[in-house]
This record gives structure tokens, C-alpha cells and sequence, in this order.
């Protein structure tokens, strides 16, 4: 019993990990290129690091959002399916 929640709860942060992942590697690798341009041109306007990054950000979300929707919906089909093997 315990190892199956322990399994669980690692799958858990496993998908939250997986899901996460593609927005904050876009935002990280913006970022960076923001801050090289930023360094390189000696411009320091604020809006220009973080404009690049939303909107980098919500395309990346977007583009992969059915991919997201359907890793959610295998998972919570998956605990749904558990849930009759906890109650004892």
C-alpha cells in the first residue's frame, strides 16, 4: 500500500516536471539570448527582457498544449483507475 503511494506520488512530480518543462526551458534559453543582445548592444530597457519572454513563452504553451492536455488526461485516467486499489 505504501509503495504504491509512494509510486504514485513520485509519478506525480514526475508529470509536473514533464509538463513544466517546455515553458521554462523557452523563458531560460530567451532570457539568456535577451541578456547576450542586452550586453553585447549595452541597451538597458527593462521591457525588452521580459516581452520576448511571454510571448516566447505563451507560443511554446500553445504549440504544446494538446500534448499537455493529453499527458494530463492519461495520468488522471490512470489515478482514477488506482483509486479502488487504496480503499481497503
Amino acid at each position: 500500500m505504501e509503495a504504491k503511494l509512494i509510486a504514485l506520488g513520485i509519478e506525480t512530480f514526475k508529470i509536473a516536471m514533464l509538463l513544466s518543462l517546455p515553458g521554462l526551458l523557452t523563458g531560460m534559453f530567451l532570457g539568456l539570448a535577451v541578456s547576450i543582445f542586452q550586453a553585447t548592444t549595452q541597451i538597458n530597457e527593462m521591457t525588452l527582457s521580459f516581452i520576448p519572454k511571454i510571448l516566447g513563452v505563451v507560443i511554446v504553451l500553445v504549440l504544446t498544449m494538446p500534448w499537455m492536455l493529453n499527458s494530463m488526461i492519461d495520468f488522471s485516467k490512470e489515478v482514477f483507475n488506482l483509486i479502488p486499489t487504496f480503499v481497503e
